[in-house]
């Protein structure tokens, strides 16, 4: 059986992290700011001054940015599951 594409999603002790290419990268952000990193990686540390960013979900950004939107989520979900880890230790 084929897991969906569509909802990424991981589980740990204390939050669930579900980050989809659905979501916009300010809901992101926001939520799990540790992420901001992958942004800058994949991005530059600019896209944080383009006035699309925050409004734009992540399938359109990574679709600008010529970068596999699947490999994207998975990377931010690992820092935000990272963040989250980190603040229960």
């Amino acid at each position: 059986m084929q897991e969906p594409k569509e909802v990424q999603a991981e589980t740990t002790g204390t939050e669930k992290v579900a980050i989809t290419k659905k979501m916009t990268t300010g809901e992101v952000t926001k939520k799990y700011p540790a992420t901001k990193a992958v942004f800058a990686k994949h991005f530059g540390k600019s896209c944080f001054d383009c006035p699309a960013f925050g409004t734009e979900d992540i399938n359109l950004a990574c679709m600008m940015h010529n970068t596999d939107v699947e490999m994207f989520v998975n990377e931010l979900i690992e820092a935000a599951q990272n963040e989250i880890d980190s603040k229960a230790s």
